[in-house]
């Protein structure tokens, strides 16, 4: 290698980058790689989830501050470096009609404007891979579409210097791929589940599987499997610092880690855009990258 190799993950809320590619960014760290966690929104509107610590009147009146704190610890724990685009949290809307968004909101932003801070940090980190959330966010929460809208443009938007200009945006720069976070697939899911059922263990994704038949998921195009397995355990340190998201004896905790490192020992994606020449399916986020640098 010639160059620094560099990952930058672009992430909707705190705890986003701890229960998405986690294991993946701290296999990288381990490994020299440069990783930098860009955190879209302060996750401000996001709901107390653990119920041990609903009804808590210092956290639900610092619920911004206490998610800082909690990214802070997390990103500790992952090795990676991490910033704030400042973005408004949206929410997620419930209720049928659903309700409008807030004003000033992330979701509510010009797409090419909210862009231009990602092209900022892109320019000003120069990362070789991306990663983020597909076009349907990985699940409809409205900042992470957004998120997604936002780093489709950057990753072209980094280069181009009519859209963003350099006096402005800094000194152009090209990511070479990008990547949708695919970690909660069906093949996996299901693995997991006859797993657990063949030792005779309750498994926590009987209604996962149920629900996935109901909203008719589409299955996604899975090029590259990276194996992390040796990092469950730093990626679940990472997510149990989320602990107003996060309960430690919640489901995400309950298939045991000899188990997923046996039966499913990689982290998935999907190659979205590629300016260097790959085979799929992958096994390295760098695949093309690391023999031509």
């Amino acid at each position: 290698m010639t160059e620094q190799l560099r990952l930058m993950a672009v992430h909707a809320h705190p705890d986003d980058e701890s229960s998405k590619g986690a294991a993946t960014m701290a296999k990288y760290v381990s490994e020299g790689v440069d990783v930098l966690v860009v955190t879209c929104t302060g996750g401000e509107r996001g709901s107390v989830l653990n119920p041990k610590l609903q009804g808590d009147p210092y956290i639900e009146e610092n619920i911004h501050e206490v998610r800082r704190k909690e990214m802070d610890e997390a990103r500790a724990i992952l090795g990676v470096a991490q910033e704030w685009l400042g973005f408004v949290d949206s929410g997620l809307p419930e209720g049928d009609p659903l309700p409008p968004l807030p004003q000033g909101c992330f979701a509510l932003e010009d797409v090419d404007e909210a862009a231009g801070r990602l092209v900022r940090s892109i320019r000003a980190f120069r990362p070789q891979v991306i990663t983020t959330y597909d076009e349907n966010g990985g699940y409809p929460h409205p900042d992470h579409i957004m998120t997604h809208k936002i780093t489709m443009v950057a990753f072209d938007g980094a280069a181009d210097a009519q859209a963003y200009p350099e006096e402005e945006f800094g000194p152009l720069w090209q990511p070479l791929k990008l990547y949708y976070n695919q970690g909660f697939n069906r093949p996996r899911t299901v693995a997991l589940h006859e797993a657990m059922e063949a030792r005779g263990l309750e498994s926590p994704y009987g209604e996962w599987l149920k629900r996935w038949d109901e909203f008719q998921r589409s299955e996604r195009n899975l090029t590259t499997y990276v194996p992390c397995a040796e990092f469950f355990e730093t990626r679940d340190k990472a997510l149990i610092a989320h602990r107003t998201q996060i309960d430690p004896d919640g489901g995400w905790f309950r298939v045991p880690m000899d188990l997923q490192q046996e039966v499913w020992p990689t982290e998935e994606y999907e190659l979205a855009k590629s300016l260097v020449g790959t085979s799929l399916p992958e096994s390295d986020l760098f695949a093309g990258i690391r023999d031509n640098a």
